[in-house]
């Protein structure tokens, strides 16, 4: 999906650069009804409460798409109905409509097309849509939505533009190259989906105002140079004042910028290389 940019006749228009929803918005953008729910704004919070994401708030009110990640309609084939746009994630959605009736939303690959069969089976062919466990996918195969638990639905490579690589096969797991270039082993029975997720160019996007990311929920927030010492360890000082200490801190003083804060010991043994520095 190309971006598209305007003429700079007002400020607000001269940065700005979008997404061209000529192909999404040709096929209407109503969602199929029984396929949505209503989505309550939580504000960063937890469900006790507390605020684990900061500067969050507000936004646009949305419907919430309920998406097919397990592809569990083995052997039923499915035919693209139409792609849409959905405000909860950044990559689009395709409307299937299965040949016992059923309809469900999935996430759209790239070279998914109106009127293509899709179908979900271990001996479903190799092409752009179909769903198969990893045991049955050639090596160098491009992938997305991968479980990582058998049945569990997919939870990885889900974002827009996102591509996984199966790299090898070796006892019961696979070896798989995450998008961020880390190599990991996940078992041969879970299921993947062929191809790419489409609207690779999400990430050129620019926003150009306030105000539109204000309509996605994000509140302004402060530095933490511009505070005070008791507000923020950053804080204090006569004029742009340097941080001043041996590494950025976060305002309850903890390391921020490059502190690595993930630690599972449990899930290490699975990732046969790091993925790759800046």
């Amino acid at each position: 999906m190309p971006v598209i940019s305007h003429k700079p006749t007002i400020p607000t228009v001269r940065h700005l650069k979008k997404p061209d929803f000529k192909a999404v918005l040709s096929q209407g953008n109503n969602p199929l009804k029984p396929l949505t729910s209503g989505k309550q704004s939580i504000s960063g919070r937890n469900n006790q409460g507390r605020i684990t994401s900061r500067h969050r708030g507000g936004g646009h009110k949305r419907l919430y798409r309920e998406i097919d990640f397990s592809r569990d309609k083995i052997k039923v084939p499915g035919k693209v109905v139409s792609v849409e746009y959905d405000p909860n994630r950044t990559c689009y959605i395709s409307l299937i409509s299965y040949a016992d009736g059923e309809k469900r939303y999935i996430l759209a690959p790239k070279g998914l097309q109106i009127g293509n069969t899709i179908i979900s089976d271990k001996t479903a062919p190799i092409q752009v849509g179909n769903c198969l466990p990893l045991r049955n996918l050639p090596m160098g195969t491009i992938i997305h939505n991968i479980e990582l638990v058998p049945g569990k639905g997919g939870q990885l490579a889900r974002s827009a533009g996102s591509r996984a690589q199966l790299l090898g096969k070796e006892g019961k797991y696979a070896q798989v190259r995450m998008p961020s270039g880390e190599v990991r082993l996940i078992l041969l029975d879970c299921r993947a989906t062929i191809g790419q997720i489409g609207n690779e160019e999400h990430m050129n996007v620019r926003y150009g105002k306030a105000g539109r990311m204000r309509n996605l929920g994000w509140r302004p927030f402060v530095r933490g140079i511009a505070m005070t010492p008791r507000d923020h360890p950053h804080g204090g000082g006569e004029g742009g004042s340097p941080i001043g200490m041996s590494s950025p801190k976060s305002p309850w003083g903890k390391k921020t910028l490059g502190k690595k804060t993930r630690n599972n010991p449990q899930t290490d043994k699975y990732i046969l290389r790091r993925k790759k520095s800046k």
